[in-house]
C-alpha cells in the first residue's frame, strides 16, 4: 500500500483527478459529527473526514460501456464496476470506502451531501447542485482517518431554494410530482403502462431543471438509468 500523503488542497485534486479519469467525480467533503452516522473506517479506527464521491452520467457512462461488468450480463453492472473501481482508488490511499446501494440498513448519503455543500432537496426526490443541477448521480463515500486541511463549501446553499418557476413539476407527464414531492409509484405505473412514453429516454422533469443543463444525460444513459429504475 502506497504511504499516504497529507490530506491537503495538493491531495484532494490528485484524487479528484483520479476519480475524473475513471468517470466519476468528487463532489464534496465535510467532517463527520455523531448524528451524521457515518461509520468506523474500522474498529478503532474512526472517520474523521468523508469525501463524497459523484458522477456526471454521461461521463461516467462513456467509460463504463466498455468495462467488463458492462458486458458480462449479470445483475447491476453499474453498482459492480463502481465497487470495483473505488474500492481500489480507496485502499491505494489508505480510505474505507462505503457505497448507496449497501443495505438495508443503508447510509444516508443524501444527507451527507447535503452536509457537503453546494447541493439542495429538489421536489423530483434528488439532489440538485449549483453548478450541475439533478444531474449529479451518488456513487460513494471515501472515508479518512486524518482531518483535511483544505477548507471545503459545506453549509453553501443548492440552487432549488432561489427556483420560483420550478418547471420541474409541471413537466411530469404521470403527474407524479408536486410540491409535496415525489410519488415513485405514480411514476413507476406510467411508465410500465405505456413502453413507448419519452420518458423511458430521461426523466423529463429533470431535463425541464434549469440548472446544470450542460450536464444533461444523453438519451442513452438516461435509457440505461430508466431501464434499471423501472426493472
Amino acid at each position: 500500500m502506497n504511504s499516504h500523503p497529507a490530506r491537503d488542497a495538493a491531495w484532494i485534486a490528485l484524487v479528484g483527478d483520479r476519480l475524473a479519469r475513471a468517470g466519476f467525480c468528487l463532489l464534496g467533503r465535510f467532517e463527520p459529527v455523531p448524528d451524521d452516522a457515518v461509520p468506523d473506517i474500522r474498529p478503532g479506527r474512526e472517520t474523521r473526514a468523508v469525501l463524497v464521491v459523484g458522477s456526471l452520467s454521461n461521463a461516467l457512462f462513456e467509460i463504463f460501456a466498455t468495462s467488463p461488468e458492462a458486458a458480462d450480463d449479470q445483475p447491476d453492472p453499474l453498482d459492480r464496476f463502481t465497487r470495483r473501481i473505488l474500492s481500489d482508488l480507496a485502499a491505494s490511499e489508505g480510505l474505507g470506502i462505503v457505497f448507496p446501494f449497501e443495505g438495508p440498513p443503508y447510509h444516508p448519503f443524501q444527507r451527507w451531501t447535503l452536509r457537503a455543500g453546494s447541493f439542495s432537496r429538489s421536489p423530483m426526490g434528488v439532489l440538485a447542485h449549483r453548478a450541475f443541477g439533478p444531474w449529479a448521480g451518488l456513487r460513494g463515500a471515501l472515508l479518512s482517518a486524518e482531518p483535511l486541511t483544505a477548507s471545503s463549501d459545506a453549509g453553501a446553499d443548492g440552487p432549488c431554494p432561489t427556483c420560483l418557476e420550478k418547471p420541474c413539476l409541471s413537466a411530469c407527464p404521470a403527474g407524479a410530482l408536486s410540491q409535496a414531492g415525489y410519488d415513485v409509484p405514480r411514476c413507476l405505473a406510467y411508465l410500465r403502462a405505456d413502453p413507448a412514453a419519452p420518458c423511458h429516454d430521461g426523466c423529463l422533469a429533470r431535463h425541464a431543471c434549469p440548472f446544470g443543463r450542460p450536464h444533461a444525460q444523453s438519451a442513452e444513459a438516461g435509457s440505461f438509468h430508466m431501464r434499471s429504475f423501472v426493472g
